[in-house]
């Protein structure tokens, strides 16, 4: 067998490890199931081409060198299961069907959504194994180990993962050392292939190309941190509401983006209890300081009632205007917790029970919960992206550009954020910009005295925010400069005191803004 063979030879003793336990798992699920109760779920992307051949090669060891040809393992006689979606790439689909022309994989295509098609192929066939190949890091790995069963709520199957443990670095170790095709995206510099209305080429991978202009990417295989991986998988805009904004947001490729610009975020608070004065709402300036440290502009928070068409009509307008919308409040089982109805409404989609979240839930409430647990479980259909981490009990939750918080107190958001933080800058879905810097000055000048100078000096720095405050009406007047830039503060510094008697003002305080 070409692929055990070449294994074998190589000098990476590390993919030798990682091929080794693979197909360990796969002779062991051979061995409890027969060959007509497992399938395999194919989608022509990088993972699952690895995962094609090592069950090859999974196969003719489980049946013996001495009694399977390579003819044998050629039309490969495993069941292949392959969700055709009108938004896949067509480079996908046609590397799908010639590797099934090339193996004589039997396909068994889904055109439904794959739920239900699922549901119908395990009806009629006698299918009890699928083999998948998830990773770690995967927002569908979260809870599995090499064999899980399938997620409540979906047809019952045990879900075999030999590829579990595997790194972006260790995939791409195996497809260049075995030499085998693969889809030819991975060569435009597509890291990681969703579908062509999330997905495109990761921009850490850019050539610049002088000649004529046109952006050129280095292949897959290249990219120096497999932790970025996903960062190609970013929202795109139609032409129509792009304008001048660049194409990709919300991904890293921002940083190179946005050199010149900023990223703007906004913040909405949910509850009525804000807005009675009940409480006071400490969040909306925490979030705004953390969004200040990573380069963040805020365009504005605001707070709405527990109403679904006012969260709704807020959340159509930010997500539209600003890179990402970041909400918190009105998530949970009582009446008034209405966000995630609002941003389904917001983005025209309706609320269906999610099963991976409900088992977070699950292990979360247990008996304790005493009306329908499914309740809590719904989330904006096809728009949400559970964003896990083991840190927290529950995922945080994201539809496209809203990211939503569940907590309640500043120690909670400090976590919840720290833990945001980590898994999407790591994965290429939050950029992080020099953070803001900010000079404080005293004055005992009076307004009147300040009022035309300052205005004239905003004219004159217009990437600066300027600003005044006083704590109370005795005590002195506190300008603030705001900006990325420090020399350009310190100009601005100097062109203020310029304009006074020397000793006018006095500075108090230099803040960079840190996570």
């Amino acid at each position: 067998m070409e692929i055990d063979k070449a294994i074998k030879e190589c000098d990476d003793r590390r993919l030798k490890t990682k091929y080794n336990n693979a197909i360990y798992v796969i002779q062991r699920a051979l061995a409890l199931y027969s060959i007509e109760e497992v399938a395999f779920s194919f989608n022509g992307g990088k993972d699952s081409t690895v995962l094609l051949h090592l069950l090859r090669a999974g196969y003719f060891l489980h049946k013996g060198e001495q009694s399977c040809s390579n003819e044998c393992v050629k039309d490969f006689p495993m069941r292949t299961i392959y969700f055709e979606s009108p938004s896949a790439f067509p480079e996908i689909n046609s590397f799908t069907y010639d590797a099934a022309t090339t193996y004589g994989l039997q396909l068994d295509i889904i055109r439904s959504d794959f739920k239900s098609g699922l549901e119908d192929l395990l009806k009629s066939k006698p299918i009890k194994a699928i083999f998948l190949g998830v990773r770690i890091g995967d927002p569908t790995a979260v809870g599995q180990d090499q064999f899980s069963p399938s997620s409540v709520g979906w047809p019952p199957f045990m879900r075999v993962n030999p590829i579990l443990d595997w790194s972006y670095r260790d995939v791409w170790a195996f497809l260049l050392t075995c030499k085998v095709q693969y889809c030819s995206l991975y060569d435009q510099g597509y890291t990681s292939i969703g579908s062509i209305h999330d997905t495109v080429p990761n921009a850490l991978l850019s050539i610049n190309n002088s000649s004529d202009n046109k952006e050129v990417f280095r292949p897959a295989y290249l990219l120096s941190d497999g932790r970025l991986e996903r960062a190609g998988r970013v929202k795109k805009l139609p032409p129509s509401v792009r304008g001048n904004k660049p194409a990709a947001i919300n991904g890293l490729d921002g940083v190179g983006l946005h050199k010149s610009g900023l990223l703007m975020a906004s913040a909405i608070a949910v509850g009525d209890e804000i807005l009675f004065g009940t409480v006071e709402d400490q969040l909306g300036p925490s979030l705004c300081r953390k969004l200040h440290s990573i380069g963040w502009s805020v365009s504005q928070t605001v707070v709405v009632r527990n109403d679904i068409d006012a969260v709704a009509e807020e959340v159509e307008q930010r997500q539209s205007t600003d890179d990402m919308v970041f909400m918190y409040g009105g998530v949970g089982p009582l009446h008034s917790d209405v966000t995630l109805a609002g941003v389904a409404k917001a983005f025209a989609v309706r609320l269906a029970p999610d099963e991976e979240f409900e088992e977070y839930l699950r292990h979360l409430i247990g008996d304790q919960c005493t009306g329908d647990r499914n309740e809590m479980a719904l989330l904006p259909e096809g728009i949400t992206e559970l964003l896990h981490h083991e840190k927290l009990i529950v995922p945080l939750i994201k539809c496209k550009n809203v990211i939503i918080f569940t907590a309640t107190n500043v120690l909670e958001l400090d976590e919840q954020w720290n833990c945001l933080i980590e898994l999407m800058i790591s994965d290429g879905g939050l950029a992080t910009m020099q953070p803001f810097v900010s000079r404080h000055l005293t004055t005992n000048l009076t307004d009147v005295e300040i009022a035309q100078p300052l205005s004239k000096l905003c004219l004159e720095f217009p990437d600066l925010y300027i600003g005044c405050r006083r704590k109370s009406r005795k005590e002195p007047l506190i300008i603030y400069f705001e900006g990325k830039d420090q020399d350009q503060i310190q100009s601005a510094i100097e062109a203020l005191c310029k304009k006074f008697h020397p000793g006018a003002f006095v500075e108090t305080a230099v803040v960079q803004l840190v996570l």
